[in-house]
């Protein structure tokens, strides 16, 4: 059969300590999979603090964009902002995001798709997971808030982090696999169906 042409994505998804403590990996992955998503590398590991820090990166313009995020939350909330310093509260986040991403094991995967970064984020739902749409997994499975979060001074439990564009998910996968660690090289069920010309017609046509 002929194959599309149809581009295919990359994104990577990290599986956080909370969701491997509570054993709910395999049943939540079972969604991604139901989708039509392509595992294409999967590992658990201890993440370093070193491989965490290049993920969230030191960057000045990174830690403000993420400050002005928690703003403009804050804000909808009705919470007092007047004396907000965005690169100051970023590198309060990234420090969280660090200490909750090596306090226990995770699992890195690398999926694969057309559509595949925004239909993993689609699936994710809201990374204030009780404020997300009804039927996304951060829905389902957690009541945790950004509001909730900041009362206890922690990081916000989001369960997963997913790439958020193209550019990103080149340089996190980077971070957590080498190319031959994965595996583009089978074929699924879904790019049967989805991307051989003909897949619906006798070889007599």
């Amino acid at each position: 059969m002929t194959k599309s042409k149809a581009p295919i994505e990359r994104t990577l998804l990290l599986v956080k300590p909370d969701v491997i403590q509570r054993q709910i990996v395999g049943e939540i992955l079972s969604r991604f999979e139901r989708k039509g998503f392509k595992i294409v590398g999967m590992k658990m590991l201890n993440a370093t603090k070193e491989q965490v820090g290049e993920h969230y990166t030191d960057e000045e313009g990174y830690l403000i964009e993420t400050g002005e995020k928690a703003k403009k939350g804050a804000i909808a909330r009705g919470e007092d902002v007047s004396n907000w310093n965005s690169l100051e509260r970023g590198k309060i986040i990234r420090k969280n995001n660090i200490v909750y991403l090596t306090c226990g094991p995770i699992i890195a995967m690398v999926l694969e798709a057309h559509g595949v970064i925004s239909g993993v984020r689609k699936l994710l739902g809201s990374t204030s997971p009780a404020e997300g749409d009804v039927g996304t997994i951060r829905d389902d499975y957690s009541y945790d808030t950004f509001a909730l979060a900041d009362y206890v001074s922690r990081a916000t439990r989001t369960m997963f982090h997913a790439s958020d564009s193209v550019e990103n998910a080149e340089r996190e996968i980077k971070i957590w696999f080498k190319e031959s660690e994965l595996c583009s090289d089978y074929e699924t069920v879904a790019e049967k169906i989805f991307f051989d010309f003909g897949w619906d017609h006798s070889d007599e046509e």
